[in-house]
């Protein structure tokens, strides 16, 4: 069984498994905002995305090192990753993935793929990505988190589903991909998920179209929270373009707010991993590093 590996300062919690570097816990004085897994909707709680976010296309992928066969949301959450390192406070933990025969198989590039995740203050855990080029070509990816948090909050009593809701820095409109057959998207159909507005309240209706995928949000932030309470968690992402919105139809009790830097295969584009909207080309010897941040309100 891989292992888990738990962090914790100034009262907040979190349990990694070594096993797709996943967050399964993020607790403070004892309360749990994360989804717990429960398979009765999604057993996940906060899978790793890489080197894809999402349908990597139709089927297998053209790349200048050859054909990828990459399945949705790629392999980082399914394979186990070796803890690298612990601080001695035990208020961080970075764990390392690096490439194998397996994944050059499916995905011919050299990689080292190191997550850390770290309490970085009284009510915040940071999650880096570290992605290098080990390899000696040019190397197309994406990453992206996906934590699910509990909703309705923990000690939320009388509060519902339909209490919650997404608050941004200002008012500001967006116009939102739908999602096609194989869980592509495209822009050529899409649909208007805010007006000039500055909340989006959580429905289940919202979820109709499954993701709600946003660009550019104003300030990198969005807060996910009760407007009876006030409850909730702040997701703050410099670094990624993209956030998807998501909950399992039809009745589950979660919200996931989800960064992206690139996202699924767009209908409109051809089967060529470089080609894709957003996608990062990392140079041979380099390491790209992005950062977001959950804290509990």
């Amino acid at each position: 069984m891989a292992q888990t590996v738990t962090i914790q300062k100034d009262g907040v919690v979190a349990r990694i498994d070594a096993q797709g570097a996943q967050l399964r816990g993020l607790a403070k004085d004892g309360r749990e905002y994360l989804w717990q897994s429960d398979p009765a909707w999604w057993g996940k709680s906060s899978p790793v995305l890489f080197p894809v976010v999402g349908a990597a296309g139709r089927g297998p992928v053209e790349s200048a090192a050859g054909v990828c066969t990459l399945g949705k949301h790629g392999f980082a959450r399914d394979m186990e990753h070796a803890v690298k390192e612990v601080a001695d406070d035990g208020s961080s933990v970075t764990f390392e993935l690096v490439d194998t025969e397996e994944t050059r198989a499916a995905y011919p590039y050299g990689f080292v793929l190191n997550m850390t995740y770290a309490i970085t203050g009284p009510s915040t855990l940071t999650q880096t990505f570290a992605v290098t080029n080990t390899g000696d070509a040019p190397m197309p990816f994406s990453v992206g988190g996906h934590p699910a948090f509990n909703v309705p909050a923990p000690g939320a009593e009388g509060e519902a589903f339909d209490d919650y809701e997404l608050r941004f820095t200002c008012r500001w409109t967006a116009d939102s991909p739908t999602m096609v057959d194989g869980g592509m998207l495209t822009y050529e159909n899409t649909f208007r998920s805010l007006d000039d507005a500055d909340v989006l309240p959580i429905t289940r209706e919202l979820f109709d179209c499954d993701t709600v995928v946003l660009s550019d949000v104003p300030d990198n932030t969005i807060d996910l929270v009760s407007r009876k309470s006030g409850h909730g968690v702040r997701v703050s992402f410099d670094g990624f373009k993209f956030v998807g919105i998501w909950s399992a139809q039809p009745d589950a009790p979660f919200v996931a707010v989800e960064p992206w830097t690139g996202h699924a295969a767009l209908a409109e584009e051809d089967d060529v991993l470089e080609h894709r909207d957003n996608v990062t080309i990392l140079a041979p010897g380099e390491t790209d590093v992005r950062s977001f941040s959950m804290t509990l309100l």
